[in-house]
């Protein structure tokens, strides 16, 4: 063969040779090398963060009204910048039936001692003198006037603010029991309000209803003096939250 001929291709059909016990032996192309892979290595990028985060720009306005908000009511929790532009009081008719029950009670306690003198001079029982009743008597007006005392400071203390960022909620239920809803003007889904019957429109009160975000959460807020005009600043409000424009309750 011509050392300079093309080399012909193999035939690995035919065996090249034979074992001691005549089976043919094959030759097999060699096997090729595994490609290459490239191994991916992560990219890592490398993100700073400030030592100490900026806090946003409180106007020189916001401060004053945010001190003047802190000083009307101390007890509120306002983060720096919120101010109240808002206050909502529960309307005076609430204090109808409190200060009616009251006074029932004490006309009744009074009705008793004016008739207790008759009421013994009729009797065929000897009834124990009038002097060992007025004691008693006059607690129990004590009683029931500190009790309508209680209910009344109880009932005022349910308020509810409005501020620049937030919507708080101020609730009472008895002399020792007091918590604060606080919810994010963004939060804030539908404000909606609620009168129903003669009495409530005739008096411009009624109820109002705040609905958020996500959790499906409800927040009622009862006796509410003119409830379609504080759900239209409310509603204003947090439109102009959400737009980005200042809040200014108007």
């Amino acid at each position: 063969m011509n050392p300079n001929s093309p080399e012909q291709p193999k035939d690995f059909n035919q065996p090249v040779a034979y074992d001691k016990d005549g089976n043919p032996l094959y030759a097999h192309p060699p096997v090729s090398a595994a490609p290459t892979v490239t191994p991916v290595v992560p990219q890592v990028v490398q993100m700073t963060r400030a030592a100490d985060p900026q806090m946003p720009h409180i106007s020189d306005e916001a401060k004053r009204r945010h001190q003047e908000s802190e000083q009307k009511h101390p007890t509120l929790n306002l983060s720096d910048g919120d101010y109240i532009i808002n206050e909502v009081r529960r309307h005076p008719i609430g204090l109808v039936s409190i200060l009616g029950i009251a006074g029932v009670l004490i006309l009744v306690v009074v009705g008793a001692i004016a008739a207790y003198p008759a009421i013994a001079s009729q009797s065929t029982v000897d009834l124990p003198p009038l002097s060992s009743f007025l004691v008693p008597a006059l607690l129990f007006i004590l009683l029931i006037v500190l009790g309508g005392y209680i209910a009344v400071y109880v009932y005022l203390s349910n308020k509810f603010f409005l501020t620049n960022e937030s919507v708080i909620q101020e609730i009472q239920t008895s002399l020792f029991s007091r918590h604060e809803q606080t919810v994010s003007l963004a939060n804030i889904e539908d404000a909606s309000y609620r009168q129903q019957g003669i009495i409530q429109t005739m008096f411009d009160y009624g109820s109002i209803r705040l609905s958020t975000e996500g959790e499906e959460t409800t927040y009622r807020f009862y006796y509410v003096s003119r409830p379609k005009k504080q759900i239209a600043t409310l509603n204003n409000a947090v439109e102009s939250f959400k737009n980005g424009r200042p809040v200014t309750g108007e």
